[in-house]
């Protein structure tokens, strides 16, 4: 068996690479090992599901104080990828079949954990025709035959090899948010998401607005990759100019010398700074700190983005 805990084990498409010092992280990117009861009782129900979350295979931050809270983030269709992208700490290689039993596994675990508002997202799947997009419907079905008051965000991949009907299929199952993450700035695409077409999925997110005008829909990017300024800003252009809803903005940090290196740690005035100018660009919400991070708080984040809505229309 693998240990996935070694680099070059679990990145073997990494492993050529030369390695990339870690730089050490400032106060402000420091968080607390996750110990508590809350933790403990929610990583028992994921184990219990035999579930994946990205919580654990991305490496987050956060996952001590959203796992303290009953909040985790499902990863559906296995724990391998069929991309390698430089920045991501997901195993790449040949992923197993589909396993039918999952959604209503997921639905179970989102009914046991309470939660209000789920986030469910994948890993790529270029190996299957649709590319998951009908075990993401499933996923979403099953969530809301068990558990009905659940709000739920997918985070979806760029379906770049598959057909226009397998996003059709994802929003025609009715997501409460679209999610989909262009990661980081276009000149950037090349050694960051080699994999993954800027502008594809710049369009995927304009066309589920095509598609359904009122589902809410989300991206984000990671900065401290060597991006600059001007670039973070073109992108928040993009993104508004194919009408999505809601920004988050993260630090990135390096899962092992083998993956991208950190380019610099961005200061928490540059975020408050990004902030400022998003919301400026007309955007309904937007999170941008060094620890935020794509689910991150998700749930309180959708109520925001609701009564935003509802303010921008005068309804409140």
């Amino acid at each position: 068996m693998r240990d996935l805990n070694i680099p070059s084990e679990r990145h073997p498409e990494k492993a050529h690479r030369p390695d990339n010092a870690q730089p050490k992280k400032p106060d402000w990117i420091r968080v607390k090992a996750p110990v508590s009861q809350g933790y403990k009782e929610t990583r028992d129900i994921i184990r219990e599901q035999k579930l994946v979350t990205v919580c654990e295979e991305a490496g987050c931050p956060n996952v001590g104080e959203c796992w303290s809270q009953g909040h985790a983030t499902m990863m559906i269709m296995g724990e391998i990828c069929t991309r390698g992208c430089t920045f991501c700490n997901v195993a790449t290689g040949k992923p197993q079949t589909l396993d039918a039993f999952e959604p209503g596994r997921v639905a179970h675990a989102v009914a046991q954990l309470g939660l209000k508002h789920v986030v469910v997202t994948s890993v790529d799947r270029d190996d299957l025709e649709d590319g998951g997009a009908e075990h993401f419907a499933q996923t979403i079905r099953a969530i809301r035959h068990r558990a009905p008051g659940t709000t739920i965000e997918v985070l979806v991949p760029d379906f770049l090899k598959c057909e226009a009907s397998a996003l059709e299929t994802v929003v025609e199952a009715r997501p409460d948010v679209f999610n989909h993450n262009l990661e980081t700035v276009p000149g950037l695409y090349p050694e960051v998401r080699p994999g993954a077409r800027y502008f594809h999925s710049l369009r995927l997110l304009q066309r589920v607005k095509d598609l359904d005008p009122s589902m809410f829909t989300k991206s984000g990017i990671m900065v401290g990759l060597g991006e600059d300024r001007q670039a973070v800003l073109q992108v928040m252009d993009d993104m508004r100019a194919a009408d999505v809803d809601f920004l988050t903005i993260g630090q990135y940090l390096q899962p092992t010398p083998k993956h991208h290196r950190v380019d610099r740690f961005v200061t928490p005035e540059e975020f408050a700074a990004y902030e400022k100018a998003a919301l400026g660009k007309g955007f309904l919400m937007v999170s941008a700190t060094p620890l935020t991070r794509s689910s991150y708080h998700a749930g309180d984040d959708f109520a925001r983005l609701r009564a935003a809505r509802e303010a921008k229309l005068g309804r409140v």
